[in-house]
């Protein structure tokens, strides 16, 4: 029987959910890296290693390991800082990936301001992606509500070489050569400036601001942005807007299947003004059609009087039959859904604010 694991990152630590493949009761374990805000945590599955970006407003950033589920952590001496060439200071680190079972010992992490670390010893050692700090359209980029980031960092596992990440505000960009080259991959995709400038051009090369971005399977791509939700079927050469539907055209989070290109899922906020669910319901959308619809799951979630809201981390998927969906909020609370969607119950809700929630099968 497998068993799943739920590892969430939060503003005052690490805490991990476990449970059995019914996923019918989880046991909470934790503080682990207790006060230190955890942008982003993941489990490598590969390894069994927990990986964590952790950001202190004193000691600065640093990514931190464990190999024993949280009982010791190593704090990397090597930490992903700025190299040679680019002249950037890292002033946050955001997301740490670990590449495709093809890669052992590869890992990924993205940083403020706009930068990639690659690590090819697990961690131990980190280098700078030049290309990407260094990209002649960086002057275009400019910094969100939540920095200059790289967030979103996806690996192709059917084509050695191939990835993209999304920068807020700048766009997708796709590397074919392993990271040697990038190309902006923003064909139909708005330009947020245009929505409080009519003079900025709509449609740009870059300057997109991309909050979340999923791969649905071979050349499906979903992208969740401040202005509208996106789907590609050509690995980002081109963008339909798939937002119409949705009760409003800004989300932080999103979710694809891993074995339905066609399924995706939303939780859409008001707004970048207030970033609470419309209307003050709680509701996660769900689409069966690559985006043509989509259908709001409520039960079990409030429907009046919730004004939380999520962070762009903060939803994920395992891949058990049937799927479980899962996402925190920024007030503590932890929601599960096992049956793909339909229904959804609350793990806990006793949590520091939720940054991140990703999901381990054993």
């Amino acid at each position: 029987m497998s068993n799943v694991a739920l590892v969430v990152g939060t503003k005052k630590g690490l805490f991990i959910f476990r449970s059995d493949s019914s996923r019918d009761g989880w046991k909470q374990s934790g503080p682990y890296l207790p006060g230190i805000e955890i942008n982003h945590a993941t489990l490598d599955a590969r390894s069994g290693a927990l990986y964590a970006t952790a950001n202190n407003a004193w000691f600065g950033c640093r990514v931190s390991y464990s190999t024993d589920w949280g009982e010791t952590w190593v704090d990397n001496a090597a930490d992903p800082k700025t190299a040679e060439g680019s002249g950037l200071d890292v002033q946050r680190l955001w997301r740490v990936q670990p590449a495709g079972d093809a890669e052992p010992g590869v890992l990924y992490c993205g940083a403020d301001p706009a930068v990639l670390f690659r690590s090819d010893d697990a961690g131990k050692t980190w280098s700078e992606n030049k290309a990407l700090s260094t990209h002649p359209t960086r002057q275009s980029w400019n910094p969100g509500a939540g920095g200059l980031i790289v967030h979103s960092i996806l690996t192709d596992p059917a084509r050695p070489g191939r990835m993209w990440v999304a920068i807020s505000a700048a766009g997708v960009f796709r590397s074919d050569d392993a990271g040697a080259s990038w190309q902006p991959k923003n064909a139909n995709l708005k330009n947020i400036g245009h929505k409080y400038d009519p003079n900025i051009p709509m449609y740009t090369e870059v300057g997109q601001c991309i909050h979340h971005l999923v791969q649905g399977g071979g050349d499906r791509l979903y992208a969740q942005s401040h202005w509208g939700t996106y789907r590609s079927d050509d690995g980002a050469d081109t963008w339909t807007e798939i937002t119409e539907g949705l009760p409003s055209d800004f989300g932080m989070v999103m979710a694809a299947h891993p074995r339905n290109p066609d399924v995706a899922y939303v939780l859409p906020l008001q707004g970048a003004e207030l970033r609470c669910p419309p209307d003050g319901a709680l509701r996660v959308y769900r689409t069966s059609d690559a985006g043509k619809s989509w259908q709001a799951m409520t039960k079990g979630l409030p429907q009046s009087g919730a004004f939380m809201g999520t962070y762009r981390e903060g939803m994920t998927v395992d891949n058990l039959d049937p799927l479980g969906v899962y996402f925190g909020t920024n007030t503590g609370q932890l929601y599960a859904s096992t049956d793909e969607g339909d229904t959804w119950r609350q793990v806990t809700d006793n949590l520091p604010p939720i940054s991140s929630v990703s999901a381990a099968v054993l």
